[in-house]
């Protein structure tokens, strides 16, 4: 494998890194060809294991070392860059956590058709284009039983790269799909066929409670939650079975849509999910 060192931050190898927008990586035009980059060690080990193709790898110089377990299984063909951390910094424009990166080619869509196979508990995102609320809505998924996330046409890409960082790689191991104009009747009669009650997450007179034993006994659920302030599209709430609430006190009426979307999934995890205890800490989001 080749350890190339970089010493000048506009070193046109590590464009892909520096100088390319969320929107160039995806490469619409030719989708076979598109980029994500993963940040920290940890996403980096989740998007190997998940099977991604690493393009190549960016390590501030102190790292090399510690990174040699994953250095040995990449293919001798992936570069490895080094440099130090003022130019890491200069690279990037920022403070890169921990200095890892690595290229990576994006996995191929799925279809709603393909992630709804088998899957009993789904969550469906309007118009959330916060990408630290969409990673951490993955990471809530994964830990706690959702068997995919479907997104709207007007939320964020779930691959950039601080969504990825944020969900702490858990954007690679749930299964997800962009969903089809027109929205929302296009999805909504799509889950129906599949026999999947649409429930708003939204304030309305007539919604029920979360623990409502009604919501519980359908066999199969699809949560719809909205961008924080204006919420969920009135349409999308009319085009669903029934409004769900989440009872607070205090005269608190909403919370962060990550916060309600971890209490909703545990609420309506499905029961026949193993269970493991949680560990005793919680790691920081910017810890890795």
């Amino acid at each position: 494998m080749a350890i190339l060192r970089i010493t000048n931050p506009t070193d046109t190898r590590i464009d892909v890194y520096a100088r390319l927008t969320e929107h160039q990586l995806r490469n619409v035009l030719e989708p076979e060809r598109a980029v994500m980059i993963a940040e920290s060690r940890f996403v980096i080990e989740a998007a190997l294991a998940q099977g991604m193709e690493p393009l190549s790898l960016l390590l501030d110089e102190r790292h090399l070392e510690s990174m040699s377990n994953i250095i040995g299984t990449l293919p001798p063909n992936v570069p490895i860059y080094l440099a130090n951390r003022e130019v890491m910094s200069q690279i990037t424009g920022f403070e890169v956590t921990r200095g890892y990166l690595c290229a990576l080619r994006r996995p191929k869509p799925r279809t709603l058709e393909e992630v709804l196979i088998g899957a009993r508990r789904v969550a469906v995102l309007e118009g959330i284009v916060d990408v630290s609320n969409v990673g951490a809505i993955f990471r809530s998924a994964a830990a706690l039983g959702i068997d995919a996330v479907l997104l709207a046409p007007s939320c964020t890409d779930p691959l950039s790269r601080r969504a990825l960082r944020v969900s702490m790689g858990c954007v690679l191991k749930v299964k997800w799909a962009r969903l089809p104009k027109p929205w929302p009747m296009a999805t909504v009669d799509i889950l129906h066929g599949q026999g999947f009650a649409c429930a708003a997450l939204a304030l309305r007179d007539d919604a029920v409670r979360l623990d409502d034993a009604r919501l519980k006994a359908h066999e199969k659920i699809a949560l719809f939650l909205g961008t924080e302030g204006s919420g969920l599209d009135k349409k999308t709430i009319d085009a669903c079975d029934m409004s769900v609430i989440i009872p607070m006190a205090n005269d608190v009426d909403s919370l962060n849509v990550g916060a309600a979307a971890a209490i909703a999934f545990w609420e309506l995890r499905g029961r026949s999910q193993p269970e493991e205890p949680l560990a005793g800490t919680v790691n920081s989001l910017d810890a890795m």
